[in-house]
């Protein structure tokens, strides 16, 4: 028995500090290459996956349903920075459509489903994460309490202790009359 919980905490510990680099890769994989939005009739899309190659970032396309591939859309090109890269079209008529964004060196920086409808939707944007990570604690436990406050509580403690033990013993005896 003694073996077995000193395995079980090692676990409990090893688990614990694994978590991080789980949580870390975790929404790395899960992230996509475009973010397209509406604000009533215009379609945008953003994307940080493409390079300059002889001055152009690339082109996106904009396609309906009817649509099959890349060159049938409404295609615009890319403009922005290393760090992001977007289009836009406005005059967007209501329904859905699929935004195509590909890089100027012939990679596909993703492809993405957007409803256009006749009233504006707002998105939420999303927030940054906090850079360092969850500010977790020991919550309302942190105060600092001094020698008599702790004292004054293993008595406490204690005594309870004790008197349940008495309880409990006396309990355990046949009645004598």
């Amino acid at each position: 028995m003694r073996n077995s919980s000193l395995f079980l905490r090692s676990g409990l510990t090893v688990a614990a500090a694994s978590l991080p680099f789980v949580v870390a890769a975790g929404p790395a994989a899960a992230q996509s290459g475009i973010s397209v939005s509406t604000t009533g009739s215009t379609v945008s899309v953003t994307t940080s996956a493409c390079t300059n190659v002889n001055g152009s970032w690339g082109t996106a396309s904009l396609l309906t349903s009817s649509q099959a591939n890349f060159s049938q859309g409404r295609q615009v090109s890319l403009s922005g920075t290393d760090r992001l890269q977007s289009a836009a079209w406005s005059s967007v008529n209501p329904g859905t459509y699929t935004v195509i964004v590909v890089c100027s060196n012939g990679s596909t920086a993703g492809t993405q489903s957007v409803i256009v409808s006749t009233s504006p939707t707002r998105r939420p944007t999303p927030s940054t994460s906090p850079s360092r990570g969850v500010m977790g604690g020991v919550g309302g436990s942190s105060t600092d309490f001094g020698t008599l406050t702790l004292v004054g509580g293993g008595v406490l403690v204690g005594a309870g202790g004790l008197a349940a033990a008495w309880y409990l013993r006396r309990k355990a005896k046949p009645y004598r009359l």
